[in-house]
């Protein structure tokens, strides 16, 4: 067995037509690839393009177990991108908060929240980065 590619996470949400809106105004390509219901009329949708996707779960009556760098768990979700400069002024535009980080390897690291607390990392790697 060998892994093909990495497709999807699955992120109960607070508010799920937030949160698409949210990942709408990052992606702008995105699209929901399926929606529906659960057996007990929860609302759910896949959000995404076609290689990957957000399986967003309506749970407006859930609170946050763990908050991200604080115990076991996920921390953020990194997504590579060709322009941070771009990036940030989107999220300028959309007045979304968003702070930077450096390493040797990358021209940019901007960080974000969705409305549920989820980190999301995205990276520009340097040209001369072998593995971006």
């Amino acid at each position: 067995m060998k892994l093909n590619r990495f497709e999807h996470i699955n992120l109960a949400c607070k508010n799920l037509d937030a949160t698409q809106k949210f990942y709408q105004t990052l992606f702008p390509d995105w699209r929901v690839r399926a929606q529906g219901t659960g057996p007990d009329g929860s609302r759910w949708a896949h959000f995404g393009n076609d290689q990957v996707y957000l399986a967003l779960n309506d749970e407006p009556e859930s609170e946050r177990h763990q908050q991200p760098y604080e115990g076991i768990g996920i921390n953020h979700l990194g997504f590579v991108i060709d322009s941070g400069e771009e990036l940030k002024s989107l999220l300028a535009e959309n007045n979304i908060e968003f702070y930077t980080m450096s390493a040797p390897e990358t021209k940019h690291r901007i960080y974000v929240s969705d409305p549920d607390g989820n980190e999301i990392e995205f990276v520009e790697y340097r040209e001369d980065y072998a593995l971006r």
